[in-house]
């Protein structure tokens, strides 16, 4: 689920237009983590890379078209871009 998490909190980074210094550092909370991160674009898709804090645990993640893919603290990682913004839309709550 953390790996949901961050690409809900970049989801909004991924679809709103910006410069290069307003994606260099994104940064959200949950459950007591901050995640900050990058928001790249690359020919095959968006690239969501950063750290969890308080215990620096890595994350790389590819977005390429509806799928997310990469590694989070070590773990091989897959999911639905719409599986983020639901798991977003159920931490509201």
């Amino acid at each position: 689920m953390l790996s949901k998490f961050v690409v809900a909190g970049a989801l909004s980074a991924i679809v709103a237009p910006a410069n290069a210094q307003d994606a260099a550092k994104q940064r959200f909370t949950h459950e007591g983590y901050t995640y900050v991160y990058d928001v790249k674009d690359t020919k095959t898709g968006k690239v969501i890379s950063g750290r969890r804090y308080p215990d620096a645990v890595a994350f790389n993640l590819q977005v390429k078209g509806d799928k997310v893919s990469g590694v989070s603290g070590g773990q091989s990682v897959s999911f639905k871009v719409d599986d983020a913004r639901g798991a977003a839309a159920g931490a509201a709550n």
